[in-house]
């Protein structure tokens, strides 16, 4: 990649699932809130912050360089879940997707100058299976939902309840590195600015 390029997120799924598919950036974090507007949908919602997320990080460097922003949310049965607020919240989406199929979305934004931006978005199918109250307690009690869409990391100790996706595994860790590098590749097609 020619330009240098900034990751918009202190999240160290990305950060990791980034270093793995082989590029080199540097990371600033946003100060954007991840407040959703009345009647925003998932998709909508993943990328307004996506894109507001590497806007707030573009405007703090000079130009020539891409800054990727990301965002994701849980969608089940029409609720759109973020990050649990406490370990109530996280029992609650906990027991909410247990037994059913949810979608993961993330939304993901390049920003490459003041007027140049391109957003996407990923949408992947996550069955959970069954999980007791129990296990929701204990795994609530060990901290790992806590900064996590959905109060889960499919990565991690849930991953055991997932028997089956359709669509992109890595979208549901965080970043959806096809769409990503597929974004990319589009930039670098790109005149310099």
């Amino acid at each position: 990649m020619t330009y240098p390029l900034v990751l918009a997120s202190g999240s160290p799924r990305r950060r990791e699932l980034l270093a793995q598919a082989g590029y080199r950036f540097e990371i600033q974090v946003s100060s954007v809130a991840e407040s959703r507007r009345p009647d925003e949908d998932a998709i909508r919602f993943a990328t307004r912050l996506a894109r507001e997320k590497a806007e707030n990080v573009f405007a703090r460097h000079a130009p020539g360089v891409v800054v990727l922003g990301a965002d994701t949310v849980v969608v089940c049965d029409g609720e759109v879940m973020g990050k649990p607020v406490d370990a109530a919240d996280a029992t609650r989406m906990l027991l909410r997707l247990s037994g059913r199929t949810h979608q993961v979305v993330t939304g993901v934004a390049l920003v490459w100058s003041e007027a140049s931006a391109q957003v996407a978005a990923e949408l992947t199918h996550v069955t959970m299976r069954t999980i007791s109250p129990q296990e929701v307690s204990d795994y609530v009690a060990g901290g790992e939902p806590m900064d996590k869409a959905g109060a889960y990391a499919i990565q991690g100790y849930a991953g055991r309840w997932i028997p089956r996706i359709n669509g992109c595994y890595f979208n549901v860790v965080g970043l959806p590195l096809a769409l990503v590098t597929s974004l990319l590749d589009g930039v670098e097609q790109r005149p310099a600015v």
